[in-house]
């Protein structure tokens, strides 16, 4: 149900009285919407299984964490992308990928005010996030020596900003969605954001021990070589 501001501009977001003069509803329905926008995001998933699938290289687990970062590159350099360069606008596009974050701001409305935060956290998000996840996929495929490192980085990159992403909305009083609805507040807003605490979480830990076990190995070749001289 659309909202009416005190300009008369009519639309979907919370808190009830925001202001978005600029506003025009999507002509696309929401089914429409999440099936392109999941359909892609499972091309990108997929695509990245079978590039590492080639027999002897990597193991599922390690394919699995690199499909998480092909489609986070896709993510963080398109969509999240498209955000940063056309935040000023949003409101009023109606281009799909400017729907798509009209739809999804009905569980965070801080995507349609241009909140400073988001702004410089999406930013951050697609020019840094975007390309290192790529860069990773490539690093485990050509075994490059930093592999780990970058996972490591990505990671932590990740994670930080969505603890932040709530903690900022947990401040506000989680004012820019409807507390508690199923699908805006509970799988757009809760959901689809968590998962970028618990997979980089997991791929920190990860890293974690490969890195070590790394720096062990050195650590006692060092002491060999040192005990032979």
């Amino acid at each position: 149900m659309g909202i009416s501001s005190e300009r008369g501009t009519i639309h979907p977001y919370w808190p009830r009285d925001l202001l978005i003069p600029s506003y025009v509803a999507n002509d696309k329905s929401m089914p429409e919407i999440l099936v392109i926008f999941f359909s892609v995001s499972g091309i990108f998933v997929l695509v990245t299984w079978l590039i590492t699938g080639i027999p002897g290289r990597l193991g599922t687990w390690r394919r699995l964490a690199m499909s998480w970062f092909g489609v986070c590159g896709f993510i963080h350099c398109v969509i999240e992308g498209w955000f940063s360069v056309y935040y000023d606008v949003l409101p009023g596009d109606q281009s799909f990928l400017s729907q798509l974050w009209k739809e999804y701001s009905k569980g965070d409305s801080r995507y349609v005010i241009a909140d400073n935060f988001t702004v410089c956290m999406e930013t951050v998000t697609a020019w840094l996030w975007g390309p290192f996840s790529f860069w990773a996929v490539y690093s485990f495929l050509t075994y490059k020596p930093y592999r780990f490192v970058l996972q490591l980085i990505i990671s932590l990159g990740q994670l930080y900003g969505a603890v932040l992403y709530f903690f900022t909305e947990h401040r506000d009083g989680y004012s820019h969605s409807e507390l508690g609805h199923p699908l805006y507040f509970w799988f757009y807003f809760v959901f689809m954001n968590v998962l970028w605490i618990f997979i980089p979480s997991a791929l920190i830990v990860d890293a974690w021990r490969q890195l070590s076990a790394a720096q062990t190995h050195t650590d006692n070749t060092k002491g060999h070589k040192s005990k032979r001289n």
